[in-house]
């Protein structure tokens, strides 16, 4: 069998990986929108969103629902793929709000173009026209959607079996276990996927797999650690006592409303309920996050114990007295203008789309608030340049003094850090592991990790360069 790497190669985003067998079938894991900025498409051929004739595709597997995994896949239909999209019932269900929320944001891209273009002729989209995808083709593509339970080895195919293993990282999400018999012989492949971590709000502890012949791991925290649970919990409660008590100011909490708000919204909920903090009013503005919300509700299942017991005392995992939802826009725009001292929680979590821009545009000069960045930012996006700008940052054309303290915190990120990683690739025998294929990380973390793979026995270790190729 074959493997191409189209995706999440030496950058955080984008992952799509295909793997091609004996008898020509192919299969997609992943099928991910690149969030960062100036990356190539690779298009096959003008018009196409992808390197590949997705007309050719068998199968899709997802590993989890975030756009950088999924969010591709409308594009993957209207180019003629004609499979089935496997993953378990969670992803399906939140894979649906991210999608449909992307096509707005895609109409809302058009409608504007439209408008320029109008009064320019000559004015150029800032999007790729190839990558755009409207709510017709997001129910489409969710008519092909096959769920399956987690730790099921299901048969694909005579000589494919298939098995999603409980990873973390949100609600849901999954390694993928592939079973291949070729030639007479069986050969087990791994795609992490988005690897979880320990002790993380709301979400089990990653399962251990077993043994493999070859291991895709991302490598997004591959050189850098994480704060324990605690800390998580005592960071959040010091930046609202400074922020919001000791300057009556804001704390603008950028966080994507899939996951990453669910866990601050939990740990909030947590700490409020104890009744030794200070009450202050909390804006959840994201009608994404209230969605989710439902989700989450509706598949405690799939929760931690901690989660399900919180829900049967308190009664309800992301609903507090001093918070309040956020759905209308004009309500949204006026609490970015006052002075009330309060705690802001909206999307995107890098900063690019959503409302939390117009949070940032209008507190980026206000000197009582403290933005504070949840998790990793990719390069090239908003996110990123304001965690290293220092005293000034771009925005659009226009250069913004900075006046808010801007903090980051990687202690709300769903992916697990080296040692969960670690711990995620010492599942397997280096005597046995034939092949490890680093993906979806900087090139410092990735070359970190592999020298730290190294060091514990593992061989042949690749970090691919895109489209690269590999020989199972």
């Amino acid at each position: 069998m074959k493997l191409t790497i189209w995706g999440a190669a030496k950058q955080v985003t984008g992952s799509v990986f295909l793997l091609e067998l004996e008898d020509d079938f192919r299969v997609l894991i992943d099928c991910g929108m690149d969030m960062g900025k100036g990356q190539s498409t690779d298009a096959l051929y003008p018009g196409s969103a992808f390197p590949f004739d997705a007309s050719t595709i068998n199968l899709v597997i997802l590993t989890h629902a975030h756009l950088d995994h999924s969010g591709r896949i409308p594009n993957l239909l209207r180019e003629g793929f004609e499979g089935k999209i496997i993953c378990t019932s969670p992803t399906k269900e939140l894979s649906e709000l991210l999608l449909l929320d992307s096509a707005n944001i895609n109409r809302r891209k058009i409608k504007y173009f439209q408008k320029k273009r109008s009064r320019n002729p000559g004015y150029k989209p800032d999007f790729n026209p190839d990558e755009i995808y409207l709510e017709k083709d997001v129910n489409k593509s969710l008519e092909l959607f096959l769920t399956l339970p987690f730790n099921k080895r299901t048969k694909v195919k005579k000589d494919l079996l298939l098995t999603l293993i409980p990873t973390g990282h949100l609600l849901g999400a999954a390694n993928v276990l592939l079973e291949v018999f070729e030639g007479g012989k069986s050969k087990k492949i791994m795609f992490s996927g988005d690897v979880g971590r320990s002790n993380y709000p709301l979400l089990p502890d990653p399962q251990q797999p077993e043994q493999v012949d070859f291991l895709v791991c991302e490598t997004t925290y591959g050189n850098r650690l994480h704060q324990s649970k605690v800390e998580t919990e005592e960071e959040l409660r010091n930046a609202i006592q400074k922020t919001c008590v000791d300057m009556a100011g804001k704390l603008i909490i950028p966080a994507f409303s899939i996951g990453r708000t669910q866990a601050i919204i939990y740990t909030l909920n947590k700490l409020f309920s104890k009744g030794n903090m200070p009450s202050v009013k909390i804006y959840a503005d994201s009608p994404l996050a209230r969605k989710s919300n439902k989700v989450y509700e509706r598949n405690t299942t799939f929760l931690n114990e901690e989660a399900k017991d919180f829900k049967d005392e308190k009664g309800a995992l992301f609903y507090l007295d001093n918070l309040e939802y956020i759905d209308d826009l004009k309500e949204s725009i006026m609490i970015s203008k006052s002075n009330e001292s309060c705690i802001i929680i909206s999307s995107s979590g890098m900063l690019e789309g959503g409302r939390i821009q117009n949070h940032i545009k209008e507190n980026l000069g206000n000197a009582r608030c403290t933005i504070l960045m949840v998790g990793f930012s990719a390069e090239g996006t908003f996110g990123h340049r304001l965690v290293n700008s220092g005293a000034n940052v771009v925005m659009g054309k226009r250069t913004v003094p900075v006046m808010a303290k801007v903090e980051h915190t990687d202690a709300f990120s769903g992916h697990g850090d080296q040692n969960d990683l670690l711990q995620f690739v010492e599942a397997q025998s280096p005597e046995e592991l034939k092949k490890v294929i680093l993906v979806h990380g900087e090139p410092g973390s990735m070359e970190d990790f592999k020298g730290l793979l190294e060091n514990k026995g593992y061989q042949n270790i690749h970090i691919p360069e895109k489209g690269e190729i590999f020989e199972l």
